[in-house]
């Protein structure tokens, strides 16, 4: 009897400033829409920033109060920087922003064998390129990132399916 192989294992990884707002929510929220609409795709999921201003630290209190409203629990992430090796052990590195993209390429290998943009780029009905930062904003902006990764979760998810079968 012939055992199917084991599924690929696509990996992506989410990319801010300090890896305590946008990215972190993005990889909480990818995490559970994906749980939920692809349970059966084999994915490894992380988030980084291009700065190390908040290594260790787990994300702000507000992006964590914000995605435990809509049942998203954040507080067990906890802070990194983003590494040149990153761009080639993730399948996908996917960043909130130019600026902070452009940061990042600043360390990328030559030859990086990741797939490399904006996450936006997969919620092209937005009519937006970047998930805006939240941290010098109120609540309101905290509640904007959910809504923006949220749709942007669900195309990459798209993407992937597409890409498992």
């Amino acid at each position: 009897m012939s055992r199917d192989p084991a599924p690929e294992t696509l990996s992506v990884l989410f990319v801010c400033m300090g890896n305590i707002c946008r990215s972190p929510t993005a990889e909480g929220v990818f995490r559970a829409v994906a749980a939920r609409e692809a349970p059966g795709l084999a994915l490894r999921v992380d988030s980084a920033g291009t700065h190390g201003y908040h290594v260790g630290a787990a994300p702000d209190p507000r992006s964590q109060a914000a995605a435990r409203r809509r049942g998203i629990e954040l507080g067990g992430l906890r802070a990194r920087r983003l590494l040149r090796e990153d761009f080639t052990r993730f399948d996908y590195v996917l960043f909130m922003d130019e600026q902070n993209r452009d940061d990042g390429l600043r360390i990328a290998p030559s030859r990086p064998t990741a797939r490399i943009g904006l996450f936006l780029e997969y919620a092209p009905a937005l009519g937006r390129t970047e998930v805006p930062d939240p941290y010098y904003g109120g609540e309101a902006g905290f509640e904007d990132v959910l809504d923006l990764v949220e749709e942007a979760s669900r195309g990459l998810l798209d993407e992937l399916r597409t890409r498992a079968r």
